[in-house]
């Protein structure tokens, strides 16, 4: 690059001065980071795959960059400035095509601005909402940033194995402890070192769920909808691939389907089997084996696990704690609509501090709360344009070397889709819903690959996949 001669002098200058006024292990920090950011600057899709693996592993690891943001949500703020870098000195240019989902994404994100106003004028409590609002437009940001990263086979795959490497590494952390520890907030002291912040809060939030497992998700029913969302595609990976990557996807999907028994989240456990018998009707292979085999390992842990007794029997019983408060969200949230018509904006997350009402543990209905119907109503779109636009052609579902990503994918995003029924997590919660957009985005251009190759073969029936 042009630049690259007075910016390293630069850096060298800045660097002499901050070892004469700083110890030499901060400095020596500041300069591994300085040369990590500058090699994202200098390959966008480096920052990409590392953010695959963070957003997995540590999610909410922190680092104070003006305002205190998550590692993950830095990255992405830092692989969008290396673009328009790029753009700038004319060293990338991004495609200008977008997709009908695409579109209706922008549509919601430039919609979410009156809520946002709104929001600002209308609730009265402390709260930052220009921040939270930006903060949020980032974690849509990934399903943008595909077609500009992840445009080809190869890169889809790289993306993949650090999305997985992430999740293992993550398991990998959590099962010992939680196994050796028996409760949820021994977690709490490995990842206080590993850049978390509000411990205290945290270590609080857990207490009152000290019998299931405690991951770097921090809370376990958002612990329990990554897993469910993440099993498929280790899933599909681990029966198609061959060699290291055949063993990740699989360890990844055993591993995880122990980790969201023990996180004990019911609503990510049944929109898991549910997705698993969608597959299965529609015979993938080994799907039906794979449910037989869970059926039968959940049971023999339901025979001598007692954590997992209490929760599935909660599933039948009418003095369930959380089953009694998600009906009592419900029948206040029409109180909710009436006093914010627009929305409550991004200034707070549900229910507002010193008024009666209450939050909801609704996906589709937390939209509302937060963005008005019309703000729902947009986000439906996005996703039945999604369904739409990611089908094969004739409906077609199978598993393959070919479409394993594509299938592991989109069956995560519907898993992730049908939890919302039970939990809001997938609507506003920062790093997961970026990897969910993420997901979405690498099933859609997936799906636009296998569509074009089958049209390829059609118009020219001697040509082979």
């Amino acid at each position: 690059m042009p630049l690259a001669v007075p910016v390293g002098a630069l850096l060298a200058l800045l660097f002499g001065v901050l070892i004469l006024l700083l110890p030499p292990l901060k400095v020596l920090l500041a300069l591994a980071g300085v040369a990590a950011a500058l090699s994202i600057v200098r390959r966008p899709l480096r920052g990409l795959l590392l953010f695959g693996v963070l957003a997995t592993f540590l999610p909410y690891a922190t680092v104070q960059i003006g305002i205190r943001t998550t590692v993950s949500e830095a990255l992405l703020m830092l692989i969008w400035a290396s673009l328009l870098a790029h753009r700038l000195f004319s060293l990338y240019t991004p495609p200008l095509h977008l997709m009908r989902t695409e579109r209706w994404l922008i549509a919601l994100m430039m919609f979410s601005a009156l809520p946002f106003v709104v929001g600002e004028l209308s609730v009265h409590v402390e709260g930052n909402g220009p921040i939270n609002w930006v903060r949020w437009l980032f974690n849509l940001s990934p399903l943008f940033l595909v077609p500009r990263l992840l445009n080809d086979e190869q890169s889809r795959e790289r993306m993949t194995i650090a999305l997985l490497l992430g999740t293992l590494l993550l398991l990998l952390l959590s099962i010992p402890v939680y196994l050796k520890s028996g409760n949820s907030t021994a977690i709490i002291s490995i990842i206080g070192g590993l850049g978390y912040s509000n411990l205290d809060t945290l270590n609080q939030g857990l207490s009152g769920l000290s019998t299931r497992m405690g991951t770097p998700w921090t809370h376990p029913n958002i612990a329990g909808g990554a897993m469910a969302m993440l099993l498929p595609l280790a899933f599909c990976i681990g029966v198609t691939r061959e060699g290291s990557v055949k063993v990740l996807g699989l360890a990844v999907a055993v591993l995880a389907l122990a980790g969201l028994l023990f996180t004990g989240s019911r609503g990510a456990l049944v929109s898991l089997v549910v997705v698993m018998c969608w597959m299965a009707r529609r015979r993938v292979p080994y799907v039906g084996r794979m449910l037989m085999t869970g059926v039968l390992l959940g049971c023999l842990l339901l025979m001598f696990y007692p954590p997992l007794q209490e929760r599935i029997a909660g599933l039948f019983t009418s003095d369930d704690a959380s089953t009694a408060v998600r009906f009592e969200e419900y029948s206040h949230f029409p109180d909710a609509m009436r006093a914010f018509p627009l929305g409550i904006g991004f200034k707070v997350d549900p229910p507002i501090p010193g008024t009666r009402l209450w939050g909801i543990s609704n996906l589709w209905l937390n939209y509302i709360y937060k963005l008005g119907i019309p703000g729902m109503l947009l986000f439906v779109a996005v996703t039945v344009s999604w369904w739409r636009e990611a089908k094969l052609p004739h409906n077609l579902v199978s598993l393959s070397r070919d479409t394993a990503l594509w299938l592991g994918t989109r069956v995560g995003v519907m898993a992730a889709l049908f939890s919302g029924v039970f939990d809001h997590y997938f609507s506003f919660t920062t790093v997961l819903i970026a990897l969910f957009w993420l997901l979405l985005g690498v099933n859609l251009h997936e799906a636009k690959r296998l569509q074009q190759r089958a049209q390829a073969i059609e118009s020219d029936p001697g040509e082979r996949p």
